[in-house]
């Protein structure tokens, strides 16, 4: 074995990190990342590389939101689009109902009038779930809004009442991650 693979092995061994094969093949946690008009490249980046660490099971990328290979994209992926599987839909509605249909509950994440707070949602080990992000400025469309099974959002106490798109998921995908893990 050359020297240099020798070296990447071992980071990977003393990191505990899988190789981009291993993870792959691994088992994913039953969520879906499905990102709406996001336009910033360093956030879709960054969602990539937060759904690679919490093995999310895949990312849609719908709309204006850009999508790989894309040098700004990679600046905050750090080698994520390789490793979690991703598609761009144009029609989100069409997309919404086909996973709909194929079980899945369709979460906004989004404050609105009835929205839960993300800690009082009961996590379901036993179901499959789509995490909606939307536009940094906008949020989740419009036009999409009547297609979602349920609304969350993370408790604020400052001035501001937002979160970075990317911020916010990574909070987000860490509370299913654990729920989904325990």
């Amino acid at each position: 074995m050359q020297q240099q693979e020798r070296v990447e092995k071992l980071k990977l061994e003393s990191l505990n990190r899988k190789s981009l094969e291993d993870y792959k093949e691994s088992e994913k946690i039953p969520v879906i990342v499905l990102l709406d008009q996001v336009r910033s490249m360093h956030n879709v980046g960054s969602l990539f590389r937060t759904s690679d660490a919490f093995a999310i099971e895949k990312i849609y990328l719908c709309g204006i939101t850009p999508c790989p290979p894309h040098r700004e994209i990679q600046k905050t992926a750090l080698g994520a689009t390789e490793s979690v599987e991703w598609e761009h839909q144009e029609n989100i509605s069409e997309l919404i109902t086909n996973l709909k249909n194929e079980g899945y509950i369709i979460v906004g994440v989004e404050q609105v009038k009835g929205s839960i707070l993300l800690q009082d949602y009961p996590i379901n080990k036993e179901q499959k779930y789509v995490l909606i992000f939307g536009n940094e400025v906008e949020g989740i469309s419009d036009s999409i809004l009547h297609l979602i099974d349920i609304f969350i959002e993370i408790p604020q106490s400052g001035t501001k009442h937002s979160l970075n798109v990317s911020v916010c998921a990574g909070i987000v995908l860490w509370e299913w991650y654990r729920n989904l893990l325990r």
